[in-house]
């Protein structure tokens, strides 16, 4: 009972694992005994974040390209990986985009992107490791969501929001479609995080983190780190009777409709 939350031996993969909630997460699941490798698009980022988190874990973080909205390339990814690694137990999507318009002036070619990579690409990365998964009998697979699957703001947040509401159903219909071959399929939907991207912009308007805190019913803004707790668990054997669920760090936000 107390390796419980071990991932000791397993190796995991983090897509979009070169900084932010994906590159914190990565760091949770090397911390607790995992055999990360992190893959995004700028090797730049990757190296930058491998040895970040390889300073603060003290182990060996392994970098792989990929273009995540590009068949061959996710394709390429996985050989490479398991090639490299021997197997692949643990699965994590971190990747996304958002370009923000008002609904009724909304590129559609812009809404295409924001699917390629939130929707298709997710659905490319879960089905081509899963095939790996398979023949293992085994497998982990976290989907990075969000609240906003679930909860609909406004901003010209239509395609993203869209988005992670069918990140949300393709996590639950791809877990009752892997479950017979031991592999679960989870979701973590945050809420607004104060990453890198999200601190330039709060630093452009000095009232927009606390009106964020106050929305929330802890009333602090979410932090990078608060999502780690939820991917471990979903990592580790104390989730093995989990799956088709999404796990909301929000402060509460669900809670209040």
């Amino acid at each position: 009972m107390e390796d419980i939350f071990s991932l000791k031996g397993k190796n995991a993969v983090v897509i979009g694992g070169a900084g932010g909630i994906g590159q914190a997460i990565a760091k949770g699941l090397a911390f607790y005994g995992a055999n990360v490798a992190i893959a995004s698009r700028k090797m730049e980022g990757l190296t930058k974040a491998a040895k970040e988190i390889g300073n603060e874990v003290g182990k060996e973080i392994k970098v792989f390209q990929v273009d995540s909205s590009d068949e061959a390339s996710i394709k390429n990814l996985v050989s490479t990986v398991v090639k490299d690694m021997g197997r692949v137990d643990i699965l994590v999507n971190s990747q996304g985009l958002n370009i923000k318009a008002p609904a009724l002036e909304f590129d559609m070619n812009n809404w295409d992107a924001v699917f390629s990579v939130n929707v298709k690409g997710l659905m490319m990365c879960c089905t081509e490791f899963a095939k790996v998964m398979v023949k293992q009998n085994y497998g982990k697979i976290i989907n990075v969501s969000s609240v906003r699957g679930a909860r609909a703001c406004g901003g010209g947040n239509s395609a993203y929001c869209s988005s992670k509401g069918a990140v949300d159903m393709m996590t639950r219909t791809l877990a009752v479609e892997l479950a017979p071959h031991n592999i679960t399929v989870n979701a973590i939907g945050p809420t607004v995080t104060e990453t890198p991207m999200m601190v330039q912009f709060l630093s452009k308007d000095p009232g927009a983190k606390e009106r964020i805190a106050a929305s929330h019913p802890i009333h602090r803004m979410a932090v990078v780190e608060d999502c780690i707790g939820a991917a471990v668990f979903l990592a580790s054997q104390a989730s093995n009777y989990v799956t088709g669920q999404i796990i909301y760090p929000d402060g509460g936000l669900t809670a209040v409709g």
